[in-house]
């Protein structure tokens, strides 16, 4: 057998252009996890892979060899097939999983959800849920088998084990600008899904102002590369490519959203929300046999919402995962009496009259996140009650002088926070009237 390439030698192979084999991939991150790969070393290749692209197969390869790198969660043979995640690539407004999850619980299916936190202006779930009292993330695969076996779901934060290469890769790309690659995002992403020993995956991938990718071009680019490289890894893999051009919902913010997605596990909640969430959770009952039409798996869902059995799945979760069981019912009864409050509320009002035909959700978020409700590096600490609450969506009418943001805030508003607010509603004409762009399988 040929002996294996140093490492210098397959940078230089990336370097050039050529492409690396499974087993080139395989001793790089080896190399990696067992830091015989110096930090410049990894910084090299992956500006090498950056430069020159990796292919399908060359990001394939790195998926492989990422999940490999860690623990591969275990779970019973009797939950084979009804195993289920989804993954969103990020928004503004975007608490789909603390709705879906529950749901799909109701359902019958399994959802080992594992969520990160949020940087820059992306919310994460995990914060979202800190700011529930008590909730807690952190979680062994004992205890998150345990939850899944009496509850159905649950939502924790990486363990230590899980996937280690792309800890250290991904450390790496923030610091030699090397993050906006699709290959090496995919690989990212695909691998720590694969690791949670999913049957099936459904990628929800934002597209618009407020998302990664502006354009549709790169979204679909990136929708295939990863369904592609979860259908290969065994996992039913499918992509709703979303528009992320307005925030979702009416609530941008830690708790406030926690409150949006409480309200739609009680049957109500804003229409784009529990779009998704049929739209995300059909893919996943079709994929698993459980429904034989995306229409009769939008109304499953449905039910699960209008019924009562994903609240209280919600509320159950809640409890396993440290919530106090009158905080967690009072919580599902009436969030106003559990959820932190910032201590002022502003109006903030329309300068014109006429349809409301955007709103920035980049604008929105860099808002929410100057008033502490977003991190600027990984250490901030958040103050989970402050954000926005949206009182008009696009294609509404409003009229001058009339609000259409409540500020929730700590600190005074200076004026010119409020002008640049104000630069995220453009009123005129729209044409906006669906969030699902385009479906890939």
């Amino acid at each position: 057998m040929a002996q294996e390439s140093s490492i210098p030698e397959l940078i230089a192979k990336k370097r050039d252009g050529k492409e690396l084999s499974k087993r080139d991939i395989d001793t790089f991150i080896k190399a990696v996890i067992t830091k015989r790969a110096e930090d410049v070393q990894i910084g090299a290749m992956l500006m090498a892979m950056y430069l020159k692209d990796l292919t399908v197969l060359e990001s394939n390869y790195l998926t492989q060899a990422m999940r490999a790198s860690g623990e591969i969660l275990s779970w019973p043979d009797e939950w084979n097939g009804l195993l289920v995640d989804k993954h969103s690539t990020g928004g503004v407004g975007d608490k789909i999983s603390l709705v879906l999850a529950p749901a799909l619980a109701a359902c019958g299916l399994k959802v080992p959800m594992i969520s990160g936190r949020g940087l820059a202006h992306t919310g994460g779930t995990l914060d979202k849920l800190e700011a529930i009292p008590g909730f807690r993330v952190s979680m062994e695969t004992k205890e998150m088998l345990n939850i899944l076996r009496d509850v159905g779901c649950c939502i924790v934060g990486q363990t230590a084990n899980l996937c280690p290469a792309d800890k250290i890769l991904y450390k790496s790309r923030d610091i030699t600008a090397t993050v906006d690659n699709l290959g090496l995002i995919a690989a990212s992403i695909v691998s720590k899904k694969a690791a949670e020993n999913i049957n099936a995956l459904v990628l929800d991938v934002k597209t618009g102002k407020g998302a990664f990718c502006e354009d549709m071009k790169k979204a679909t680019d990136l929708a295939e590369l990863m369904v592609k490289a979860g259908n290969d890894m065994g996992i039913k893999t499918s992509a709703l490519i979303t528009d992320m051009n307005s925030p979702i919902g009416y609530m941008v913010g830690n708790a406030l959203e926690v409150a949006e997605a409480v309200d739609c596990l009680r049957g109500g909640g804003p229409s784009d929300v529990t779009e998704l969430v049929e739209n995300l959770g059909a893919k996943l009952l079709v994929s698993m046999g459980r429904e034989a039409t995306d229409d009769a798996g939008r109304a499953r869902i449905r039910q699960t919402l209008q019924d009562g059995t994903a609240l209280d799945k919600f509320r159950l979760m809640t409890i396993r995962q440290g919530v106090d069981e009158a905080v967690s019912k009072s919580l599902c009864d009436d969030h106003s009496k559990v959820l932190p409050k910032a201590k002022m509320q502003t109006e903030i009002k329309s300068m014109k009259t006429g349809t409301v035909c955007s709103i920035d959700p980049m604008v929105c978020a860099e808002f929410a996140q100057s008033m502490g409700a977003g991190r600027y590096k990984s250490d901030d600490v958040l103050k989970l009650e402050v954000g926005l609450q949206l009182l008009v969506k696009v294609n509404t009418q409003i009229k001058e002088g009339e609000a259409w943001v409540i500020v929730h805030h700590n600190d005074e508003l200076l004026e010119e926070r409020i002008s640049f607010l104000n630069s995220a509603i453009h009123v005129g004409t729209s044409t906006f009237n669906t969030r699902i762009l385009k479906v890939i399988e």
